[in-house]
């Protein structure tokens, strides 16, 4: 019968390069995911791989290798930066007598630590117990042992089955939880859509700045500290700008390379503050040398939750510890696409706040919105929202509508209603000064 090992808080860090080198900024992100879940690393394995070893992933030498530097020193715990299968890490734990946690192990951990909203405790738990409903037969042999003596001999359930079928009980538990918080998220999304007030995500990845640029735009104290994964629970806050009309912010959770795939999961109706934002604003380390690769990364996560044709614009940050200089760049169409700042100095954010301005407090402009016969539901909504000036019918069956917003707004209601904006949007001339005055008849009808 094998127990599994206690855990300490000195840890042995495995990072293999599997066709290559690995790298020194995996290695040093690795580190800091480790002592961000509060381990004390003492040693580091590395090495390269043509491919993962069935056995023990990192192969039979490596892995005696790891064996003699745990022993040397004294650690309790290996951590390894790679997804294990359960019988991997059973069997480097039968091999080392140390516990040992994979990479998706690991950053479970660290959300447990964080998370403080009830919604993300939940998120948490739910993610933990799908990894764990994988390793429930990693070796734990006293789980399969039936109960003996008189009277209690023959057909029974083990008690690996029982935890199984508590497990399974559990998950649903809370997976049914979930989806009745995630119904009342979608109702306030949908009465702030009949109000619109635009809304931004700040996005990136993790220990990127997003928390202390939150604070910046809105002067909220959220927490912020220089260790990954600071804050895990997402913050909403108002934002009001001079001559712009009132924003919706939110500092949601960063991303970080090979994310657990049980995280995005239970994680997904919180990372829908993202999805259904108006602007995303993805923040970057500036400072940082691999900072290409994890803008990639980001982007990746970003289309796997359905974000990646919301407008964007790129915010570097920490440019003091990069040592560039404040400025704003546009992109091909004009629009805002990159600012360099320092959310930590406070240099820079005057270009962010003219760019938001920009995107949300400009004039108000009439356009065209072409409309088939099977849009009706964007042509009601036109009408509820007070935006149509003039209608007429096309040969089609369907409607021109002349409607009088910014240009955020139709962006907004083109994608809500899966429109294609170049196609269906043409713009009029522009009209000044109206954004208040319909608004604040909107809130009177209200």
């Amino acid at each position: 019968m094998l127990e599994r090992p206690e855990a300490g808080e000195r840890a042995v860090l495995v990072r293999l390069g599997i066709g290559s080198p690995a790298s020194e900024e995996e290695l040093q992100e690795f580190e800091a995911l480790a002592v961000s879940a509060g381990a004390v690393p003492v040693a580091r394995v590395s090495g390269t791989r043509r491919s993962p070893d069935p056995r023990f992933f990192v192969g039979t030498g490596k892995a005696e290798e790891i064996r003699d530097r745990a022993r040397e020193a004294e650690a309790e715990l290996i951590l390894v930066d790679h997804p294990l299968s359960p019988s991997q890490e059973r069997n480097l734990e039968q091999l080392s007598g140390k516990r040992v946690l994979d990479r998706a192990g690991l950053i479970l951990d660290i959300f447990a630590q964080r998370a403080r909203s009830a919604e993300g405790k939940l998120e948490v738990e739910l993610a933990q117990l799908k990894h764990l409903a994988t390793r429930l037969v990693r070796g734990w042999t006293h789980l399969e042992r039936q109960k003996g003596g008189i009277g209690l001999r023959g057909p029974g359930e083990t008690q690996l089955e029982t935890d199984r079928r508590l497990l399974a009980r559990r998950i649903r538990t809370l997976t049914s939880r979930l989806e009745s918080l995630a119904r009342q998220r979608d109702t306030g999304r949908a009465v702030r859509k009949r109000v619109p007030v635009p809304s931004i995500a700040l996005v990136g990845y993790t220990n990127a700045g997003k928390s202390t640029l939150f604070n910046r735009l809105t002067g909220e104290r959220a927490y912020a500290a220089d260790q990954l994964f600071a804050t895990l629970d997402p913050t909403v806050r108002r934002l009001k700008l001079p001559h712009t009309p009132e924003l919706v912010v939110a500092d949601t959770v960063g991303f970080v390379r090979d994310l657990p795939h049980e995280l995005v999961a239970a994680f997904r109706s919180t990372l829908l503050e993202a999805r259904d934002a108006d602007l995303l604003l993805h923040v970057v380390d500036a400072s940082d040398p691999g900072h290409a690769e994890r803008m990639a990364q980001v982007v990746e996560v970003l289309e796997g939750i359905g974000a990646g044709g919301i407008p964007m614009i790129t915010v570097f940050n920490k440019t003091d510890r990069a040592g560039l200089q404040p400025r704003l760049e546009r992109g091909e169409d004009g629009q805002v696409a990159r600012i360099w700042m320092s959310a930590a100095t406070g240099r820079g954010l005057d270009f962010l706040r003219d760019a938001l301005h920009e995107r949300f407090g400009g004039a108000v402009a009439r356009f065209r919105l072409s409309l088939g016969p099977a849009a009706g539901k964007a042509r009601a909504r036109c009408y509820a929202e007070r935006l149509v000036r003039g209608e007429r019918p096309t040969d089609e069956g369907g409607w021109l509508l002349e409607i009088e917003a910014s240009r955020a707004e139709v962006e907004s209601l083109c994608r809500a209603e899966r429109l294609d904006f170049a196609a269906a949007v043409s713009p009029c001339s522009t009209v000044g000064g109206f954004v208040e005055s319909r608004r604040a008849a909107a809130s009177d009808v209200a």
